[in-house]
């Protein structure tokens, strides 16, 4: 296997990376990194034109003119001549039998589509993220003209499928593709058993503290007010008065709080809300150790899935949902055992579900734990990913058989 992806670098300018997780790569993958020629991630001053260092909003506006031409993909655009040189040879020096373009940005579909114009080469559009879907107005983002939109039909005309991570997403883009309907299927997310142990037996005594955790990027879409407004309910009973919060995670996508997540947890006088910051990959399941109850605090949406829920169920921990009930994930969690569900977003149904889910965190047993997880385990990556690889490996097998 072959991935193909940029220069370290770029992420450690712009999103940041999980370094514990490198080390973790299976040695029969080979990384290609490529060059990213995206000025505008450049934060280096000192390596600015004057034109841009002058009037950076004129210049912004200039180079996205210029990208345009290549990609309709703002910032990533000029990726595209470099992805495609780079599938080109990598198919001529081992030829490829499949190509997955996970997305965004979308321009990393374009290597497939090239590799399937050129030599025949099936690829597959893998949208972890939507292209002309806003997740949370549901409405369509671009018109039939737009030039994104021209690119993704033709993409999808000449894609052998097209994942989404939910139905609702997939069902959007069968009413918009109806011709290609059949190409739509869903690959949820999943969790990946190496970085998740075995559930852990409770505990302390009945009467311990209980630690509810939430594990996650927090930005503004994310219900931290509402959440904070239900745990001040719930105490205010005096039922989780001998109870905190531990919020792990980044503030924002780009690290910059706009959630403004940190004054919320200041506004907890007496400390019970705290944030402890990110967690790497490989120190997740230690971290999971330390709670009784999990929050899963999610924007309104009914498109909005989460990766953080698969990697919840299959802890055996309690979850508390705190999202509209409208959300997708609602269907993936039906039937968890230790899932407590809000009707509302309202301070009250929070906090009874806080109650709720701390009174059974004191009475849940190893079994129940083990239970959960049993429950969780058709969420299991391998699981999800094998019959996939078992067909595509079907295919090139009965491909090769009939050339």
């Amino acid at each position: 296997m072959t991935v193909l992806t940029c220069e370290r670098e770029v992420f450690l300018q712009s999103t940041g990376i999980d370094a514990s997780l490198e080390a973790r790569i299976d040695p029969d993958i080979r990384v290609v990194r490529t060059e990213f020629p995206v000025r505008e991630i450049d934060s280096d001053l000192r390596s600015w034109g004057r034109a841009r260092a002058m009037a950076p909003e004129l210049w912004n506006v200039w180079e996205a003119r210029r990208t345009r031409k290549v990609f309709p993909e703002p910032r990533y655009a000029l990726w595209r001549p470099v992805l495609e040189r780079e599938a080109l040879r990598i198919h001529a020096t081992d030829p490829v039998d499949l190509v997955i373009g996970s997305a965004n940005p979308n321009v990393v579909h374009t290597a497939g589509h090239l590799l399937h114009e050129q030599h025949g080469v099936p690829f597959v559009m893998d949208y972890r993220d939507t292209w002309q879907l806003d997740m949370y107005g549901g409405r369509r983002t671009l018109s039939d003209r737009h030039p994104g939109a021209v690119w993704e039909r033709r993409l999808i005309s000449t894609a052998a499928e097209a994942w989404f991570v939910n139905e609702p997403i997939a069902q959007w883009h069968r009413e918009l593709y109806p011709e290609h309907a059949i190409k739509m299927r869903v690959v949820p997310n999943g969790f990946d058993r190496d970085f998740v142990d075995a559930p852990v037996p409770p505990s302390g005594p009945a009467d311990r503290q209980i630690v509810f955790g939430n594990i996650g990027t927090m930005t503004a879409q994310t219900p931290i007010p509402e959440l904070i407004a239900g745990w001040s309910a719930g105490r205010s009973q005096g039922s989780l008065n001998d109870a905190r919060i531990d919020l792990y995670g980044y503030l924002g996508h780009q690290g910059n709080d706009d959630g403004g997540i940190l004054g919320y947890v200041e506004s907890v006088r007496d400390g019970s809300v705290r944030y402890r910051g990110p967690v790497k990959k490989a120190q997740i399941a230690q971290t999971y150790a330390q709670l009784d109850v999990l929050v899963l605090p999610l924007g309104t949406s009914r498109f909005m899935t989460s990766g953080k829920v698969f990697e919840y169920m299959a802890t055996g921990l309690p979850i508390v949902s705190v999202h509209d009930p409208v959300n997708a994930v609602t269907d993936t969690l039906r039937g968890y055992p230790g899932w407590f569900a809000v009707s509302s977003l309202g301070p009250d149904e929070i906090g009874r579900a806080l109650v709720s889910a701390a009174q059974y965190a004191r009475t849940q047993t190893l079994q129940d734990r083990l239970a959960a997880r049993a429950w969780a385990d058709r969420y299991d990556r391998r699981n999800i990913l094998q019959p996939i690889a078992t067909r595509w490996r079907d295919r090139a097998a009965y491909a090769g058989h009939a050339a």
